[in-house]
């Protein structure tokens, strides 16, 4: 059975009386706990509080990893910068990153040079970014922190919670284009 939410087309299940709909939800505001929907509202508490555990990591990891200055933009850009070995223009990273604001790109990339981990050059009107031997290096040292502090905690199976991570992030991939799309509607209300 379903009923239609207010201030929408769509339709949320009922929920039932039972131990199912009776669960927990553990969310940011109760006010954006919308009947029907607690779900998301809990997936975005968890993203929050994810996000905020892996920008932490990876600012420690890099302090270990010998680079204490390094914010986690600045450590992303890097490890996109060093991936495969090659090359990246300014749009590659803004796509992979899936960045909006090219000025948070470019201090990261100020700063990545002014530390000597890549250089810049321009072909035309576009400016590639390559790794240095030095930032390889730290590259490699990032990783062996990672696998020391991080792997290591992960189950063998690689299913905490019961669930693949796999899966997760083919759902997260998912999940982007329906944020993306809402911030579009957004931008034209």
């Amino acid at each position: 059975m379903t009923r239609k939410l207010p201030g929408s087309s769509r339709k949320a299940p009922v929920q039932n009386n039972t131990v199912e709909s009776d669960k927990l939800y553990i969310v940011s505001s109760s006010h954006l706990a919308s009947p029907g929907y607690e779900d998301v509202s809990a997936f975005e508490f968890a993203l929050t509080v994810i996000n905020n555990a892996f920008q932490r990591w990876m600012t420690r990891a890099s302090a270990v990893a010998g680079l204490p200055e390094l914010s986690a933009l600045d450590v992303l850009v890097l490890h996109s910068i060093n991936h495969r070995d090659r090359e990246k223009s300014i749009a590659d990273l803004m796509f992979t990153l899936n960045l909006s604001e090219r000025h948070y790109l470019n201090y990261a990339m100020k700063k990545l040079d002014d530390l000597g981990l890549i250089t810049r050059h321009r072909r035309g009107k576009e400016a590639y970014l390559k790794v240095t031997p030095k930032g390889s290096d730290y590259c490699a040292e990032y990783a062996r922190v990672r696998s020391a502090c991080l792997l290591d905690l992960l189950p063998a199976d690689l299913e905490p919670g019961g669930v693949a991570l796999g899966e997760v992030a083919r759902a997260m991939r998912v999940l982007t284009g329906f944020y993306e799309q809402a911030a579009r509607s957004a931008s034209s209300l």
